[in-house]
C-alpha cells in the first residue's frame, strides 16, 4: 500500500491556515508516518500534467429511454466526437471485471450529524459487495478539515475500520460546536472561517491519493453538497478529475431541517461535478432506503461500463480542453461520459 505522506508533503505546504490531512493510526507492522500539518498548493496548470494523448480512454454507461443500463454493445453501435470531428475507434469493449479504484468522501460536517450513522452502514455494506479481487478502495472525510481515514487498499477489514471511525467536526472538537475552523490546534481562527471543504477533499483525492492509480477510477460522494471555505474552486476540481480520468457520483445526503433557515444551495454545484465527469448525481434527503438504493445504482453502473479508445485527430499540444460526445445507436439512448479532456501542453 502506497504511503500518502510520501507523496503530500510536496503538494502541501504553502498556506498556514489550512487544514492538516491525517490518516487512522497504523497497524503495529505499518511502516512510521509523518503527522506533520499539510495545506493545499496551487491548482495544477494544464502545462504542469504530461499526459499521453496517442490514445484517449473513455469509461461510460449507456441508459435507455428508461433509464435502465445497457449491456452488450459493440463498437458497431456507438460512435465518439471530438469537438464536431468523429473519431476512429482503436478500440471498444464491456468492461466488467477490469481492476477498480474507488474514493468514498464522507461529508463530516454539523449538517450531516443525523445522517452519518445512516451514510456509514450503507457505505459499509456498498464497500463489501462492491471491491473484487484486484479492486482497490480508500476513505477520506471532509469538514473543517480533510482527513485520509484510509488509504488505498483491498483489505476490507481496514476500510470497515476507517468507515467506523468517523466523526463529526464542526470546529472546537469531535461532535463540538463554535466558529468553523477555531479551535483545533492547527488552524487558527484568522481570516474567514473554514466550513466544509467539499471541493479541496475531491482536488486532493483527484490528484493526491489516486494519483498513480490506473484503470478505471471513480469516487463517490457522501455529501449535502454545500461547500464553505475551500480554497479550490469548483471548477478546479472537475479539472482535476477529467485530467484523471476519475468518475463522480455524488449522493446527496441532506437533513433539510438543518437549512430550513439558512437556504440550501448544494445540488447544482454537485450535478455539475458529476455530469461534467462522467458521473451521475442521486438525490436521497435522508431517507435510508433511498441511500441503499443509491448505492446499488452506483454497483450496478461499475459493473456494466464500456470503454472506448482512440487516437485523437487534432494533435496539437496547446493545453486546450477537448470536448467529447459519445452517441450510441437505439431508441432514447443516453451516455453518461465525461464531457472532454486536456490535451497535453508544448513544454518550454
Amino acid at each position: 500500500m502506497r504511503d500518502l505522506w510520501r507523496v503530500v508533503p510536496l503538494f502541501f505546504g504553502l498556506l498556514a491556515i489550512a487544514p492538516a490531512l491525517a490518516q487512522l493510526p497504523p497497524s503495529p507492522d505499518a511502516p512510521p508516518v509523518s503527522t506533520a500539518p499539510a495545506s493545499i498548493s496551487e491548482p495544477e496548470t494544464a502545462a504542469s500534467i504530461k499526459l499521453n494523448v496517442d490514445l484517449v480512454d473513455l469509461f461510460f454507461t449507456v441508459k435507455d429511454k428508461a433509464g435502465k443500463l445497457v449491456p452488450h454493445l459493440t463498437q458497431n453501435d456507438c460512435t465518439v466526437s471530438e469537438g464536431n470531428q468523429l473519431q476512429t475507434l482503436s478500440s471498444f469493449t464491456a468492461e466488467v471485471s477490469q481492476p477498480l479504484t474507488l474514493g468514498i468522501l464522507l461529508d463530516t460536517s454539523g449538517s450531516q450529524a443525523r445522517v452519518l450513522p445512516l451514510e456509514q452502514d450503507a457505505g459499509s455494506q456498498f464497500l463489501e459487495r462492491v471491491i473484487k479481487p484486484k479492486d482497490e478502495a480508500f476513505l477520506l472525510s471532509f469538514d473543517v478539515e480533510v482527513n485520509l481515514l484510509q488509504d488505498v487498499t483491498d483489505d476490507q477489514r481496514l476500510l470497515a475500520r476507517a468507515m467506523r471511525s468517523a466523526q463529526i467536526n464542526t470546529a472546537g472538537g469531535n461532535g463540538s460546536t463554535g466558529t468553523p475552523g477555531a479551535g483545533r490546534g492547527t488552524i487558527p481562527p484568522i481570516g474567514k472561517p473554514k466550513g466544509t471543504l467539499l471541493y479541496d477533499a475531491v482536488y486532493l483525492a483527484a490528484s493526491q491519493v489516486m494519483q498513480q492509480e490506473t484503470g478505471r477510477k471513480a469516487i463517490v460522494l457522501l455529501t449535502d453538497g454545500q461547500d464553505e471555505g475551500s480554497r479550490i474552486k469548483l471548477n478546479e476540481a472537475i479539472a482535476v478529475a477529467q485530467k484523471k480520468n476519475i468518475i463522480i457520483y455524488a449522493i446527496l445526503i441532506a437533513d433539510r431541517a438543518f437549512y430550513s433557515d439558512l437556504g440550501y444551495t448544494g445540488h447544482s454545484a454537485m450535478k455539475k461535478l458529476t455530469e461534467e465527469t462522467g458521473g451521475q448525481l442521486i438525490d436521497v434527503g435522508n431517507n435510508g432506503k433511498k441511500l441503499e438504493a443509491a448505492f446499488q445504482q452506483i454497483e450496478d453502473e461499475l459493473r456494466t461500463q464500456y470503454v472506448a479508445t482512440y487516437t485523437p485527430t487534432n494533435n496539437k499540444m496547446d493545453g486546450g480542453f477537448r470536448h467529447i460526445s459519445v452517441e450510441c445507436r437505439g431508441d432514447g439512448m443516453k451516455v453518461q461520459v465525461r464531457k472532454g479532456y486536456f490535451a497535453p501542453a508544448q513544454q518550454k
